[in-house]
């Protein structure tokens, strides 16, 4: 036990520091960003205003209020007391919305995409690899350089292949959008048709990405498994070929449960570029309008929430392997 404290508090220590370092750089580099982005907002709000002083007025008003007028070091003093009451500020590209409303909203679309997805993703990789290992012949050979060409492909490549063919080509699906630029967002009939049609090319673009890197490595691991010395021993005691079978597609099984979980643990943050591509109304589109915008705010609040999970999946990883597998444990405490 006393181990397994020490190896827990040294593996907290460094997810502390770690976020630590990423805190200050997410406050820090979207401010390095060349440009006023008050001035920005000011040029919206002062359209017909002849009035230099009139404007002088309102963009003083404008930095008070996002506190750009103090000191760096000051700003980061408030943004640290307002992010532990939750509280991001306001968005300087979509003022006067605050950055918790805008992301709440984008937030929602990101999990709706992604999630499904991965799961998606995961489940037809690992059946395939397991069935290219257990049957090999023609079925492996078609499926490992298939798998092994769709995940080289970028997600931004499969982004736009798919978008070129059944989009501008064929016509299937819309090019953009979470769903009809003319429909308001409600829970009638057509909405919901329209969110499905518009949602079909931003989940399988990442699904397809996904399905050839877990079919590659289930296949690989399910070959160790099948040549290991307890199968051969299982098959001269007479074991059924589907009892072995079970066992073997178990214990394959350990890496791509490991894939899954850290994929789950990215997700807000992963295949934000298939978002941008197709305009889906996620976390991707939110961050780069933010870019686009010098929205420092929702800049920040956006790589936060992104590295915070990240983090917290390696973290909860690390710790579950020193469970699992005191090796692991007794390896790094030495």
């Amino acid at each position: 036990m006393k181990g397994y404290r020490g190896y827990f508090l040294n593996k907290f220590g460094w997810f502390a520091l770690t976020f630590v370092f990423a805190f200050v750089l997410n406050f820090l580099l979207p401010r390095l960003m060349p440009g006023d982005p008050v001035a920005a907002i000011v040029a919206r709000q002062a359209q017909g205003i002849s009035n230099s002083t009139g404007v002088q007025a309102i963009y003083q008003q404008y930095t008070e209020l996002f506190g750009t007028n103090k000191p760096l070091w000051e700003q980061f003093i408030i943004y640290v007391q307002n992010v532990l009451r939750g509280d991001f500020g306001f968005s300087f590209s979509q003022y006067p919305r605050t950055v918790a409303d805008v992301l709440g909203a984008s937030i929602g679309w990101t999990l709706m995409l992604q999630l499904p997805a991965i799961l998606v993703g995961w489940t037809l990789g690992n059946m395939l690899g397991a069935l290219a290992a257990y049957l090999r012949g023609g079925f492996d050979r078609i499926l490992m350089p298939s798998s092994i060409f769709l995940s080289s492909f970028p997600p931004f490549g499969m982004a736009v292949i798919l978008l070129v063919i059944f989009a501008v080509q064929l016509r299937w699906f819309p090019t953009s959008g979470g769903y009809g630029f003319d429909l308001i967002p409600s829970m009638t009939p057509e909405f919901l048709r329209s969110v499905v049609v518009h949602y079909q090319l931003p989940f399988w673009s990442i699904v397809l990405i996904g399905i050839g890197g877990y079919a590659i490595g289930m296949r690989s691991m399910s070959i160790y498994e099948l040549n290991a010395d307890y199968v051969k021993f299982s098959r001269f005691m007479g074991l059924k070929d589907s009892r072995i079978a079970a066992y073997v597609f178990r214990n394959a099984m350990l890496p791509q449960v490991t894939g899954l979980a850290l994929a789950l643990g990215t997700m807000v943050g992963g295949a934000l570029i298939a978002e941008i591509i197709y305009s889906y109304p996620g976390l991707g589109t939110t961050l780069l309008n933010g870019v686009m915008g010098q929205d420092y705010p929702l800049i920040s609040a956006s790589t936060l929430i992104i590295t915070l999970m990240v983090l917290t999946a390696t973290f909860v990883l690390e710790i579950l392997y020193g469970v699992i597998d005191p090796r692991i444990k007794a390896t790094q405490s030495d």
